[in-house]
């Protein structure tokens, strides 16, 4: 199949057991033999400028196995996490992200290790140092309660389970890992629930065990690496659609079963998406694709009407119940996210503009082919580009430039509807036909991978042939709003102190800003 382009074994082959994430070197590796003073802690930081804190270094994560089990009476997730970690120096020590599990046991290759948890790191020390370029399995038995009060947490309880919404930062609430998207791997699922339920995870669903006391285990593969903050988890009371893509592409929606009938229209619009996206960016990227309308309505459920997770998009319910003027472009901008931000993934948090600009920009194209006046009654791109042009001065006085984001701004427009203009100003300078060789080369060289900004700037030159590093660089990280090509008349309103107050929101948590609602 078209879609399947890197073959993963199945889950139970890939990591279905300890066993088979047992010590295990690559034929070049040393053997895991090291003194127990050799070597140092890795570093507690990959070095991200907007979330400092998240990750860790001195290891990468090949793969992940996560075994959870739920509770219906007391509303708790027994789990053990596994991981295949490969050693990037000779490490004594390492650290996972873990915020608000309660760790029972560590083990590194089998074997038991000393731990702590430390803040939001879980610090482990292996009986042995672990001599670079080893590969081996660590195994971490916890319990979770969704319900926990975090200062912020990627857990969204239902009346009948929970969903996960780890971006950006908060994967680490549900799993102990690495949480930062350059750290992308693997991922296989067990989900054990009791029979009126059922379990959910990304990827394909590869094995179905019915088990004593009226439980079934439900286990899932991902063909792709996936970064920690587009895993998702759900359990509920579920029925799964399948239904046909394009090109062969299998569709499958997780739908509350009470409401299925309601949300078929909205479900039924997802391959007439995909196959108009299809003919602007290439072939969908991942094996399948659908809709997760979590099964929990209100108000403070999450911040957000939609979130893209690795081929699931978690919606409000209710949002998908309108009619297709009203939720077609952002269900647009949800599945650009397929190929701007999942399969190519920021590889630091500034560079989210890459991931919300292109979904909007998508986004507002679908609608306006469509006739669909937007928000502010608009019904062309042009005539949203200038009035997003005029209050560009505004926007990076109040949330800095669009791709020089903190962690109060990031999820600010101008990440969104800044980034837009950013692409937009783009193709007037090179033209549509070279703009859309830009997006293809860039989708297809960083496939599965992390890319920065500087990494679109690159392909940019490349393929136009002209040096854009200034032009982009002055657009991206300029604190006064460039010129458009091709409309000299367009204006900036100058900006109004006054409007310029910071604005307080917590960590993990943002609300719409995009301009395709």
């Amino acid at each position: 199949m078209r879609y399947r382009t890197r073959v993963t074994a199945p889950a139970a082959a890939l990591l279905g057991t300890a066993a088979a994430l047992a010590v295990a070197p690559t034929a070049s590796a040393r053997p895991l033999t090291a003194k127990p003073d050799q070597g140092t802690p890795g570093a507690e930081t990959l070095g991200d400028s907007v979330y400092p804190a998240l990750g860790n270094d001195g290891y990468r994560v090949e793969a992940y196995h996560l075994d959870f089990s739920y509770d219906a009476t007391t509303r708790l997730v027994d789990a053990k996490a596994t991981l295949r970690i490969k050693a990037t120096q000779d490490l004594s020590r390492f650290s996972l992200d873990a915020l608000g599990l309660d760790v029972r046991t560590v083990k590194v290759g089998g074997v038991a290790a000393t731990f702590e948890q430390a803040g939001e790191k879980l610090r482990v020390t292996p009986a042995r140092s672990l001599p670079k370029s080893c590969a081996v399995a660590v195994c971490v038995e916890y319990g979770a309660d969704p319900a926990r009060t975090l200062a912020y947490t990627a857990w969204v309880p239902t009346p009948d389970g929970f969903a996960i919404c780890p971006q950006p930062n908060a994967a680490h609430t549900v799993f102990p890992c690495n949480d930062h998207p350059t750290d992308k791997a693997d991922f296989s699922f067990r989900i054990t629930v009791p029979n009126t339920l059922r379990g959910v995870a990304n990827g394909s669903l590869t094995r179905t065990e019915q088990l004593d006391g009226d439980r079934t285990a439900y286990t899932y593969c991902s063909a792709d690496p996936i970064a920690t903050e587009l895993v998702q988890i759900t359990v509920g009371d579920y029925v799964v659609k399948e239904r046909q893509g394009p090109h062969g592409l299998g569709l499958r929606d997780v739908v509350p079963t009470a409401r299925a009938a309601a949300l078929e229209p909205a479900l039924a619009l997802t391959p007439g998406l995909v196959d108009w996206l299809e003919q602007r960016l290439g072939a969908y990227p991942f094996e399948t694709y659908g809709l997760l309308p979590c099964n929990n309505d209100a108000a403070n459920a999450f911040d957000f009407t939609g979130l893209e997770t690795q081929t699931l998009t978690l919606y409000k319910p209710n949002f998908l119940l309108q009619a297709e003027s009203k939720i077609g472009s952002h269900m647009m901008h949800e599945l650009v996210h397929s190929y701007f931000g999942n399969s190519v993934s920021p590889a630091n948090w500034a560079d989210l503009w890459l991931n919300e600009g292109h979904a909007d920009f998508y986004g507002l194209l679908y609608r306006y082919e469509r006739g669909w006046a937007d928000s502010l009654g608009l019904t062309t791109m042009e005539a949203r580009m200038k009035d997003t042009y005029a209050r560009g001065d505004q926007w990076r006085q109040s949330s800095g430039p669009v791709a020089a984001p903190n962690a109060v701004n990031l999820f600010d427009s101008q990440r969104y509807l800044g980034g837009v203009l950013v692409l937009y100003a783009l193709r007037e300078l090179v033209g549509e036909d070279v703009f859309n060789r830009i997006e293809r080369t860039f989708l297809e060289r960083y496939r599965n991978r992390a890319a920065t900004t500087a990494d679109y700037i690159a392909v940019a030159t490349e393929i136009s042939g002209a040096d854009q590093s200034g032009f982009l660089n002055d657009w991206l990280y300029g604190t006064r709003t460039p010129r458009m090509p091709n409309h000299p008349d367009w204006t900036v309103t100058p900006v109004v102190s006054s409007l310029v107050a910071p604005r307080n929101r917590a960590p993990g948590h943002y609300p719409d800003s995009t301009a395709t609602l």
